[in-house]
């Protein structure tokens, strides 16, 4: 009897959790859509420091994307600061995360320049261009490598390997 509650508290716990396949879409989809930046903050609400520490960098980067919908400069101003303490967090605990790195990337690239926050931008675009061969989920690997195709922040250079 003790076993089977324990595989329906198991059971139980990882319903609740949000799964990264199903968060990384939605947040790409957050940093263009207001409406889906509100439900992805809601999904992840839930989610604290002790969890797994990707899930504390997406709640962190969603946070910061919040921001953008505040009334009030000093308001903005919290919430950006609060995402950016998470989103620090997660990367403080897994330093070698490709994809907490990533997720900081994107935060860094697209935060106005007024926020200074874009100190280890160079640093963590250099660090994902060195290790993503390295990542074992091809569905993490070609979710990077389509931002990168994408994005104005990297060169034709840095493009081509990809190509």
């Amino acid at each position: 009897m003790k076993t089977l509650i324990f595989f329906i508290s198991i059971t139980a716990l990882s319903l609740l959790r949000p799964d990264v396949s199903l968060i990384r879409k939605e947040y790409k989809e957050a940093a263009i859509s207001k409406a889906k930046t509100k439900v992805l903050y809601k999904k992840l609400k839930g989610i604290t420091k002790k969890d797994d520490k990707v899930l504390v960098a997406y709640k962190g980067a969603v946070i910061a994307l919040i921001a953008r919908q505040q009334k009030g400069a000093e308001n903005k101003k919290d919430f950006f600061k609060k995402g950016i303490e998470l989103l620090e967090y997660a990367l403080k605990c897994q330093p070698n995360n490709i994809e907490i790195r990533f997720v900081r990337l994107t935060i860094q690239q697209n935060s106005p320049t007024f926020l200074n926050y874009n100190a280890q931008k160079e640093e963590d675009k250099a660090f994902i261009l060195r290790h993503l061969e390295s990542v074992k989920s091809s569905e993490l690997k070609k979710y990077i490598i389509d931002y990168i195709l994408k994005s104005k922040h990297f060169t034709k250079e840095e493009k081509s390997v990809f190509l």
